[in-house]
């Protein structure tokens, strides 16, 4: 399998004009009867190998820090950081392989995270967040793997937050607002990077992809659990209100040609119109009955997700829809 970066790759090295490549995405496009630009691509897995390496590192990361934590309990985290970049320069720098670079960002940024924590203290998290936001900064300048940024945007938003915390105690009973305007700067972000790249070919889209999936569950919980989890039963007004948020939810999924947000917002749909059945005498069958209208109404929109886009793009200002992927 080859991504949009070899692809890239290959047109600067020669092996074919930035003609053929062009044609080829075009071909590519006909077969799966829907432009590239629409089907958010990432990559996750080029073959079993790389399920097989994951599995193989994961063992010996844990074990690494198995070990080392019997001596001191921040020697484990950190010779297991050490040990995750290491595999990721020959794993990700020299064979480029996808999920392992994923899993070992993770685990470097994680590990460092523990390392700093068993030190200072839980008094002290906000360090070990910061520690992890350094910590991803300088695995991004080394590899470049897409969902570096987001793993560094989410230690900062934690580190906000812990610090946040430790200043003003109170700040815990204003932690949804909060999170929800860090949910908002991080959808901005993740537009940026999506801006930078309308045709979504380069490593900037994909680097928007994980940003987008950081930026939902932020925007999307607070929102939801006020209105789904609130302390009052169940009604058909919460039940309208979960359903107006929800399709406000799409209708920014569409313009902007991602479906994280709708995702994200799924469990809570579900939970909030099972609960509302049940009020009802629908017990046994409240979230099968659910599932079943969402997961098809969901189905509809991928089938025609390209006709919905240009519906809704036609009702936004000519200046956004400037700086939005196309509609075909």
């Amino acid at each position: 399998m080859y991504n949009e970066d070899d692809l890239n790759s290959a047109v600067q090295a020669g092996v074919m004009s930035a003609q053929t490549a062009d044609a080829f995405r075009a071909h590519v496009a006909r077969l799966d009867h829907s432009p590239a630009v629409d089907e958010e691509h990432f990559r996750l897995i080029t073959g079993f190998n790389d399920i097989f390496v994951v599995i193989a590192c994961s063992l010996l990361l844990v074990s690494v820090n198995w070990i080392g934590a019997e001596f001191a309990a921040w020697l484990g985290p950190l010779g297991a950081a050490g040990t995750a970049w290491g595999l990721a320069e020959f794993f990700v720098r020299q064979r480029r392989m996808a999920l392992p670079a994923i899993v070992l960002l993770l685990a470097f940024v994680g590990y460092i995270f523990y390392a700093i924590y068993a030190v200072m203290g839980a008094e002290n998290s906000y360090i070990a967040s910061g520690g992890a936001a350094l910590a991803a900064w300088c695995h991004w300048l080394r590899f470049r793997v897409p969902v570096t940024v987001a793993a560094g945007t989410a230690a900062v938003v934690g580190t906000m937050v812990s610090v946040s915390i430790v200043a003003w105690p109170q700040m815990q009973d204003y932690l949804p607002p909060f999170i929800f305007v860090a949910g908002v700067a991080v959808f901005a972000l993740a537009m940026r990077w999506d801006t930078g790249d309308k045709l979504r070919l380069t490593r900037q889209s994909d680097v928007a992809f994980w940003l987008h999936l950081l930026a939902a569950p932020l925007l999307v919980h607070p929102v939801f659990s006020a209105v789904a989890f609130s302390d009052a039963p169940p009604s058909v007004i919460q039940g309208g209100v979960v359903l107006a948020l929800y399709i406000a939810i799409a209708l920014v999924s569409v313009a902007i040609d991602r479906r994280a947000l709708m995702v994200s917002a799924l469990a809570y749909v579900l939970y909030a119109f099972s609960s509302l059945l049940k009020i009802y005498g629908v017990v046994s069958l409240g979230f099968a009955l659910t599932a079943l209208c969402v997961g098809s109404t969901l189905l509809l929109l991928s089938a025609f997700w390209h006709p919905c886009r240009g519906f809704v793009l036609s009702m936004l200002p000519s200046t956004l829809v400037k700086r939005l992927p196309a509609a075909h």
